[in-house]
């Protein structure tokens, strides 16, 4: 477990903690887009969850906010190289667009400007940029664009262009990722605006207590699992799992004890507390796809243990 000085902004509950702080998020958003004009009009939100009916996917938000413009702005720091973030980021628009008329509003002229922002510590495109910058546009006329109101937007902290990019925000991203001084520059307010509010938070005994209260939460979850897997019967198959491994000097039973136990756990959030796979993944540092491929196989075959679920991956 990393202490709450030890978190960078790439980690999502400072990364949260941090651009609810209105002012701290709209420093960031200013050097992203370049505007020093920019004004957040309403509170920042983190952690919304959205959906557009109870019996679909819902998506949980690190931040949403609107600006003086009524742009509304969804900013994520994605610290895992997940292979689907390109899909999520069009997933998100979706849903953030159906959130965004009221019924009965009869023209679409209406819908907000919106900006979706990805900030990961990796080149997702693999191009060498700091920043890729997404608008709908022709293909046959690729200088006609779709204005629709829609960008998306992907920075990269390890881009290779930095003469193509202010340094501002060359400056943001490796402090993010960092949380070194030394990146901000003199002439920066704006970062140095963000650092200020980053050593509050981590200088707050009460953030400290909330950091701490939300990692044994995920403790007890964990622990709860543990128990209800022994309960029904599972720890007998994992400790013949363990005794397998040791008496044959291998580790194949400790890898299953280990499996057995990580079903039981993901089994509990994801069906019975009907936990969202991101937000899993996200809590047990796990990869997406395979907190999808777990959900899928306990959705496929509901009646079998966790045993049998781990013979199936195995």
């Amino acid at each position: 477990m990393k202490t709450l000085q030890e978190l960078t902004l790439f980690d999502r509950f400072l990364f949260n903690e941090t651009m609810e702080i209105p002012e701290a998020h709209e420093a960031v958003l200013r050097i992203i887009l370049g505007d020093e004009k920019l004004k957040l009009l309403s509170q920042v939100q983190t952690e919304k969850e959205m959906q557009t009916a109870p019996w679909l996917r819902s998506i949980r938000l690190d931040t949403f906010s609107m600006d003086q413009d009524k742009t509304i702005y969804n900013t994520e720091s994605q610290k895992r190289r997940n292979t689907d973030l390109i899909k999520r980021s069009r997933f998100y628009q979706g849903v953030i667009d159906s959130s965004l008329l009221a019924p009965g509003t009869r023209s679409f002229n209406l819908l907000n400007d919106t900006c979706i922002i990805m900030i990961t510590p990796f080149d997702l495109f693999g191009k060498g940029r700091y920043c890729y910058t997404f608008h709908p546009y022709c293909e046959e006329e690729p200088d006609l664009r779709l204005e629709d109101g829609a960008v998306r937007i992907f920075l990269n902290s390890h881009g290779t262009n930095r003469n193509e990019v202010s340094e501002e925000l060359v400056a943001l991203l490796e402090y993010m990722e960092t949380m070194d001084a030394d990146k901000i520059g003199d002439d920066s307010e704006n970062l140095k605006k963000l650092h200020e509010y980053v050593e509050q938070i981590k200088a707050s005994e009460e953030i400290g207590v909330k950091y701490m209260q939300k990692w044994e939460e995920l403790e007890y979850e964990r622990e709860d699992a543990r128990e209800e897997g022994r309960e029904e019967g599972r720890e007998e198959g994992r400790e013949e799992g363990l005794k397998q491994g040791l008496m044959e000097g291998r580790e194949e039973g400790q890898i299953t004890g280990r499996k057995v136990e990580e079903i039981s756990i993901l089994r509990r959030l994801l069906k019975k507390k009907n936990k969202d796979e991101e937000t899993v993944a996200d809590d047990l540092d796990l990869s997406l796809e395979y907190v999808h491929k777990i959900n899928e196989l306990l959705s496929a075959y509901p009646m079998e243990s966790d045993e049998e679920i781990v013979k199936r991956i195995l």
